[in-house]
């Protein structure tokens, strides 16, 4: 076994991050699966129903269906098409959901960070369309 000498430089260590600043997180901006999500389980909920009912009448797995509840899968509009059909809804209504909840996080986060005020895009403000 060999022993190294104390006396040699020691590599320097270059984090692939920054280190973390003091002070509270940055608010993070909501993720479009999120929103679609909860607005499935929200409206799912409150017509009393289980994830199974809604996932056979969807005919998609009740597994994948929870993910997507969850915002854990990116769900393709086929699938937010049936399971906005199984709860009732149209694909405008589910998105028309997600998009008020948007505004209203948003809204949320930009009165939250007023004085790091920062201009809109180059093209304006963000408008959904369903």
């Amino acid at each position: 076994m060999t022993i190294r000498a104390t006396n040699q430089p020691r590599a320097r260590v270059i984090p692939l991050r920054p280190f973390p600043t003091p002070g509270p997180a940055p608010a993070r901006e909501p993720l479009w699966r999120d929103l679609v999500g909860d607005v499935l389980r929200r409206e799912r909920l409150s017509q009393e129903r289980t994830l199974k009912d809604v996932a056979d009448a969807a005919r998609i797995s009740m597994a994948y269906l929870s993910e997507v509840e969850r915002g854990r899968k990116e769900a393709s509009s086929e699938v937010l098409a049936a399971a906005a059909r199984a709860l009732g809804l149209s694909l405008a209504d589910v998105l028309a959901l997600a998009q008020g909840e948007l505004i209203r996080l948003s809204g949320a986060r930009s009165r939250s960070t007023r004085r790091h005020e920062r201009p809109a895009g180059p093209l304006g403000t963000v408008r959904l369309a369903a």
